[in-house]
């Protein structure tokens, strides 16, 4: 088998297309137009996910001289979480056209296979390449000029077929597992808004309070990444945005802090049940970064950028979390498209939450706790898919599989 060694951009034909989003600004936009705009929002790792609600009239977009989306086309987000997360745009009724920070790539289908470029774009490997270019301190981004140049091995368009067949096959495996945990989610949801109403109109007239009412809210210490150390029994895991992701922890990539320095910060612990969120870039393509502290942890401490809401009483665990995944928690950070997505320690504090009786609260605790012991298990499940994924993508992409 002949391994050609190509430059990303020379993946794409004269005839293909390899092209930057649209610059569009908010005065560009009409909620009455016909032509919708395809967000950062909308770009899942392998899956487009379909969330974004913005247009703008056929007129301006013609005036802007917007490039209109294809089924087929390859979306490569330019920005976290993660950088160089990709799609495949799929047939939809109305035309679309991206924001500036989405790339599009139309490659030329007598050379190149879609899936498998769409999977290399997503493989570890490839984004451990476009990691080295990324450039910016507030919104970090690849250009596409630097992701142009990258070098990619290109294998006979039969074996990237093949490839792709092995990673489609693995990946819908995995979100399945993924399907599973959402039913359940929305199950908890569907409780929820039954049991309390909706946060936002409240019609069951529920008095409302600052989420402090309910819990300690406190962001984390300012550990000097200088002062980290390897892990050991006198180290400490700490917990960073990095970790705190969708509905779960993710310690891949793990800082450690020395036992012997923790004098004075002890009020950082983490304890189980309690809630953890992300503040720097809290919204991801899956939703919003914050877990549920499990039991039976090593000693976690807390790092800044990322908040702790601790209960005042454990049964109010489960409530406060689903309080923060509502849209009301979303209308109040109110994040948007052109701005760093951050929430503030201040706008954390002053969340109101709903306040129903306690006997209430503690019906909907149960319900949870018997869904959760459940979801456990699916989520083993989805560990293992996923395991399994990451492992069949890094050989493909090494010429192992």
């Amino acid at each position: 088998m002949t391994i050609k060694l190509k430059k990303f951009k020379d993946l794409i034909s004269k005839n293909g297309l390899f092209s930057d989003g649209n610059w569009i600004e908010s005065k560009d936009q009409n909620p009455d137009g016909s032509v919708r705009l395809i967000q950062l929002a909308d770009i899942g790792v392998g899956k487009f996910i379909d969330k974004s609600n913005r247009f703008m009239t056929e007129e301006r977009a013609n005036d802007l001289n917007c490039t209109y989306l294809v089924e087929g086309d390859i979306l490569v987000a330019r920005m976290p979480d993660p950088i160089g997360r990709a799609c495949i745009f799929p047939q939809v009724q109305q035309k679309c056209v991206t924001v500036v920070d989405i790339c599009i790539i139309r490659p030329d289908s007598d050379q190149i296979g879609t899936r498998w470029l769409m999977h290399l774009i997503n493989s570890k490997h490839f984004n451990n390449q476009v990691l080295q270019y990324v450039t910016g301190t507030t919104r970090q981004r690849i250009s596409r000029g630097n992701l142009a140049k990258l070098d990619v091995e290109v294998p006979p368009l039969d074996e990237q077929k093949r490839i792709a067949a092995i990673l489609d096959k693995a990946d819908a495996i995995r979100r399945k597992r993924q399907q599973a945990i959402q039913l359940a989610d929305d199950f908890l949801r569907s409780v929820f808004l039954d049991m309390f109403g909706d946060p936002i109109t409240n019609p069951k007239g529920f008095k409302k309070a600052a989420i402090t009412e309910m819990s300690e809210v406190i962001t984390g210490y300012a550990f000097k990444s200088a002062e980290y150390v390897q892990d050991s029994e006198n180290s400490v895991r700490l917990c960073r945005g990095a970790n705190t992701l969708t509905g779960y922890f993710e310690w891949k990539d793990t800082a450690y802090w020395d036992k012997d320095k923790l004098k004075g910060i002890e009020s950082y612990i983490i304890n189980s049940g309690d809630v953890i969120l992300a503040m720097d870039r809290p919204w991801i393509s899956s939703g919003l970064k914050v877990c549920i502290f499990p039991e039976n942890q090593r000693t976690t401490y807390l790092v800044q950028r990322v908040a702790r809401i601790r209960p005042k009483q454990a049964i109010y665990t489960d409530y406060l979390y689903s309080c923060i995944l509502s849209s009301a928690f979303e209308k109040h950070c109110c994040p948007t498209e052109t701005t760093v997505p951050h929430i503030s320690p201040v706008e954390l504090k002053n969340f109101e939450v709903l306040v129903p009786d306690k006997k209430l609260v503690q019906k909907y605790h149960d319900v949870v706790f018997k869904v959760r012991s459940s979801m456990l298990a699916m989520e083993e499940s989805l560990l293992e898919a996923n395991s399994a994924f990451n492992s069949l993508s890094q050989k493909a992409f090494a010429g192992e599989l």
